[in-house]
């Protein structure tokens, strides 16, 4: 029978996995204290949270969760960065930890329901964060509007400028 400090865990894994859009792994090996609570930190500035979790607890959650077995990730000194909406931003303050630190690596994940490798949990390092996503947006939406509005304020404007250069011949 296992331990009840198990079945808590258990209750803490399943509680993280509903209350995030999904999750990195990472090899967290060779941190000190203060390098973990500094990567916390700057996690928690991201919408994200790191916890360390049992990783046979951590396959019976995702089991019980109908979400992907990650059973060749979770493997080793296992860390969990859950993320409850962007997986972009969490995903850089990891890249730029690991290059900082050149101590952790990102082993995998699960974003949406579906399980990333480690190079397709990095790639989510390289994508722009929601807030330039929309920036990009109201640019592309907004460009052909100035581009309307240019052309609509053309001929007006081009009579402007012929009564403008009247006025000043008959000035002169």
């Amino acid at each position: 029978m296992p331990a009840q400090s198990k079945y808590e865990m258990l209750d803490k894994v399943n509680a993280s996995l509903d209350a995030s859009k999904g999750f990195y792994v990472i090899d967290y090996r060779g941190l000190t204290v203060k390098e973990a609570q500094e990567l916390r930190r700057a996690l928690r500035e991201a919408g994200g949270s790191m916890k360390v979790y049992k990783n046979n607890i951590v396959k019976i959650a995702l089991e019980k969760a109908g979400l992907p077995a990650l059973d060749e990730t979770l493997v080793g000194t296992c860390a969990y960065v859950f993320f409850a909406n962007d997986p972009v931003t969490p995903a850089k303050v990891l890249k730029d930890f690991a290059k900082k630190n050149k101590k952790t690596d990102v082993l995998g994940g699960i974003a949406d329901g579906v399980a990333l490798t480690a190079d397709e949990a990095k790639a989510y390092a390289e994508l722009p964060s929601y807030e330039e996503l929309m920036a990009q947006l109201v640019y592309v939406i907004a460009a052909p509007l100035r581009g309307l509005m240019t052309v609509v304020n053309g001929p007006a404007r081009g009579l402007a400028l012929a009564m403008k250069a009247i006025s000043e011949k008959e000035a002169a």
